[in-house]
């Protein structure tokens, strides 16, 4: 009898039109994972945005030659603190000086000429039209004497407050004009961040927002502090193609250095009833689509669309595709199915 029980499942199995180890058709694969119910919490509403540092409008000055000189002296160097009026750069005084004195000379006989004109104009030998003409002629003079003066005091660059020299690139007898920034001056106290966001995260970010920043290009960085949001740009940047958004750190973990690059968390909002499931739940579906897999009562995952509003480093926000109270699958997401059964994986025991 007992060696007819052997016979009898072949036989069935047989019968059955497939082997003995196959599964039944529509029947998914046993997964081992990791399972997680979506619930209902406060979510916070974040951006996500990579920024520089950057100097402060106001505290901050790119000097260069007020016309075509040679470079006579250097006072500075990069990195070198200044007081507010120090000298910076010194060029050849002499083209500067003859300008100055030419103008004023210039100016001297546009004087005469005026006041000798309106006494003629009064003694009715001359018309009014010569007394015009000379009126303008001592405009132009008066002009061209304060900007030959100007130039006379721009000889010497000097800094306009007082910081640290950030850039230094004048050389000693070289060639320059005012096309070329020569000294830059900044504040170190007085240093701002700028973000690049997209156009329709820039709707969601308001002045006033907490940023949390840290140092590099992500979220695990070195911590420097908060921050608060200044301005939001009304308009996209040609070159970047993202709206700016500028915070201030009032009182950063350490120093910043104009151009370091920092990771901003710019909180726009909270969600009070937000539909919360880990991270790993989901699962790419292609360009920028997600979905997740939902296990019913039987522990089979049903594969669904979801859509992600605002994430954290733990958990995403739901918006649309998954209840709270459903269950689904985390660990191990990445090997499910449609269809496949679920098996809960046991929480690691902790270490003795």
């Amino acid at each position: 009898m007992a060696l007819l029980l052997p016979v009898a499942a072949v036989l069935l199995a047989g019968c059955s039109g497939r082997k003995p180890d196959e599964r039944p058709e529509g029947a998914g694969a046993v997964v081992t994972a990791g399972t997680a119910v979506a619930t209902t919490q406060a979510f916070p509403r974040i951006v996500w945005a990579i920024g520089t540092v950057t100097p402060r409008p106001g505290r901050f000055a790119e000097l260069a030659a007020p016309s075509p000189t040679r470079v006579a002296r250097i006072f500075v160097t990069a990195g070198q603190r200044v007081s507010e009026g120090d000298s910076l750069v010194e060029f050849e005084r002499a083209p500067f000086d003859a300008g100055a004195k030419s103008a004023d000379a210039a100016l001297a006989a546009a004087q005469h000429a005026y006041a000798r004109a309106v006494r003629l104009v009064q003694a009715g030998i001359l018309p009014q039209k010569d007394s015009d003409q000379t009126a303008a002629d001592l405009a132009q003079a008066q002009a061209t004497a304060v900007l030959a003066h100007r130039s006379q005091q721009l000889a010497t660059l000097r800094a306009p407050l007082a910081g640290v020299v950030t850039r230094m690139s004048a050389v000693l007898g070289a060639s320059v004009d005012q096309t070329q920034p020569l000294v830059e001056v900044a504040d170190p106290a007085a240093l701002d961040v700028v973000f690049n966001v997209t156009p329709a995260e820039a709707a969601r970010v308001h002045v006033g927002a907490v940023v949390t920043v840290t140092a590099g290009e992500g979220a695990a960085g070195e911590a420097l502090g908060e921050g608060v949001v200044t301005a939001v740009g009304a308009a996209v940047d040609s070159l970047a193609r993202a709206v700016p958004v500028r915070a201030s750190m009032p009182r950063p973990a350490r120093s910043l250095k104009i151009g370091e690059s920092v990771f901003g968390r710019i909180l726009t909002g909270v969600d009070a009833k937000a539909v919360a499931i880990p991270v790993a739940a989901l699962v790419p579906s292609g360009g920028d689509s997600y979905q997740v897999f939902v296990v019913d009562s039987a522990s089979v995952a049903h594969a669904r669309p979801v859509s992600v509003g605002a994430r954290t480093e733990a958990l995403a926000e739901i918006a649309t595709g998954l209840e709270a109270g459903e269950t689904v699958v985390t660990t191990g997401a990445y090997g499910v199915e449609d269809g496949s059964k679920i098996v809960p994986a046991r929480p690691a025991r902790p270490p003795r």
